[in-house]
């Protein structure tokens, strides 16, 4: 787009213009987002979204305008309800998450949202999401009662019935769906193909159950319209605070326009407020880890020298200690359960984090590694941990005692146990103790202290 009075116009313009004429709350949500003009070689379809961002393609200025704006609506309420980056959230949660599958329930639960509107038009094909209960899971209910209780986490999860190579049938992939998506990589339009975000996760894919085959065939003619960005991934605590916001602006919006409100209820689908675990670990481990002064009984405080140790004539000030000029070196003490297992993913976040805090707070990290005994030992100066390199042996059972025992030999101010809970634990040291728990292990409970899901 060039300057002066288009520098704001874009394809998308007269639909925007639309919505806010009739939902102006609703409607004004498309306020909050970009908009990017694609140029003609790059085609993802009419509109589609990054999770920020609207990228209109070229055919898109060629549709009616109930139908620009019916496509506009969807995509605004995509970015609003997170759905790129719930997906993202999911497949680091289950590990494999089909895109297609995802962006289909996405779909149904927004169409749904949209469909009592007269003022828009869905397209034909359009997904809804009572037709795809009815169809894939057999429950004949209204879409309003639909909409109160379903999000799409839990909505993929009862389709999802994909099972490894050999044991179903899986269809090919819909050509429709693919074209013209995986022509361009990540670049100046933004955009990444679903092949692309699929491939990086999914080495063999699975093949279709009952379920799987018929949301698939039910979305048969819909155009893939989510393209995730895998850099949102990066700053959980900038993501927890975007969902807060998003879900603050949808609430407030669906007050505003009341009847007219472009949501049909406030649906069970609004974006997840989490504080993401590195963050927990950062405000815990700061407190446990913050430098105390020691108290000098050798030397008066600043107060008792000022006033010459009076408080008047004829009356001496009681005592006052002062601060000890040393500085004392907090210690941070990691015991890792090598009897488990921890992704690589996870456990290269875990690692890091660790590292970053002992680096900030200039604290000493003492190293404990192992199952039923202590295997190793390992003392590391600030911000030079080895966690990355810890090869997880499954199996061999867990006795946090002979664990606990040895970092307590060694001081620290604060522990961190990282760990699937399965094991006894007969010593309780005196120091705050965290439990850092893989979000496939959080069902046995802590002996003491507090527990850390790692998501």
């Amino acid at each position: 787009m060039s300057n002066g009075p288009d520098l704001y116009r874009h394809r998308g313009t007269r639909a925007i213009q639309r919505m806010v004429e009739f939902a102006p709350s609703t409607g004004g949500l498309a306020l909050w987002v970009r908009h990017q003009d694609l140029p003609d070689d790059v085609n993802p379809g009419p509109v589609a979204t990054d999770g920020t961002t609207l990228y209109y393609g070229a055919g898109f200025e060629r549709l009616p305008i109930a139908a620009q704006v019916g496509l506009v609506a969807h995509e605004v309420l995509h970015i609003a309800l997170r759905h790129p980056q719930r997906f993202l959230d999911l497949q680091a949660r289950l590990g494999d998450v089909e895109l297609e599958l995802f962006n289909i329930c996405a779909d149904a639960i927004v169409n749904s949202s949209l469909s009592h509107l007269t003022w828009l038009q869905l397209p034909a094909s359009a997904v809804l999401l009572d037709e795809l209960l009815l169809s894939t899971l057999g429950l004949d209910q209204a879409v309003e009662k639909s909409l109160l209780e379903w999000d799409v986490e839990r909505l993929y999860r009862a389709i999802d019935d994909r099972q490894a190579p050999g044991k179903g049938r899986r269809q090919a992939p819909r050509a429709r769906r693919r074209s013209g998506i995986g022509e361009r990589q990540p670049g100046a339009d933004g955009l990444q193909s679903p092949e692309a975000v699929e491939d990086a996760t999914q080495a063999q894919p699975r093949e279709d159950g009952p379920k799987a085959a018929r949301v698939r065939a039910l979305g048969a003619e819909t155009q893939v319209d989510l393209f995730p960005r895998g850099d949102s991934q990066r700053h959980p605590e900038l993501e927890a605070e975007q969902a807060r916001e998003w879900s603050e602006r949808i609430l407030r919006a669906h007050a505003g326009d009341g009847a007219h409100s472009m949501l049909r209820a406030l649906i069970a689908d609004l974006p997840k407020i989490r504080t993401p675990w590195e963050q927990i670990m950062r405000t815990q481990l700061a407190r446990g880890l913050a430098v105390r002064p020691n108290l000098s009984w050798s030397r008066p405080s600043r107060s008792y020298i000022a006033n010459q140790g009076r408080a008047g004539p004829g009356r001496r000030m009681p005592w006052e200690p002062g601060i000890s000029s040393a500085k004392t070196v907090p210690r941070l003490v990691v015991i890792v359960d090598v009897s488990g297992s921890v992704d690589d993913r996870l456990l290269e976040r875990f690692a890091g984090e660790i590292e970053a805090i002992t680096r900030r707070l200039e604290a000493d990290l003492v190293l404990v590694i192992g199952d039923r005994r202590v295997q190793r030992v390992a003392h590391f100066e600030p911000g030079r941990s080895d966690l990355r390199h810890i090869e997880f042996v499954g199996g061999g059972g867990t006795d946090f005692t002979p664990l606990l025992e040895e970092a307590d030999r060694h001081g620290p101010d604060i522990g961190v146990v990282l760990t699937d809970l399965e094991g006894p634990a007969r010593f309780r040291p005196l120091w705050p103790v965290i439990w850092a728990v893989p979000e496939s292990d959080t069902t046995p409970v802590q002996p003491f202290g507090r527990k850390l899901i790692l998501t």
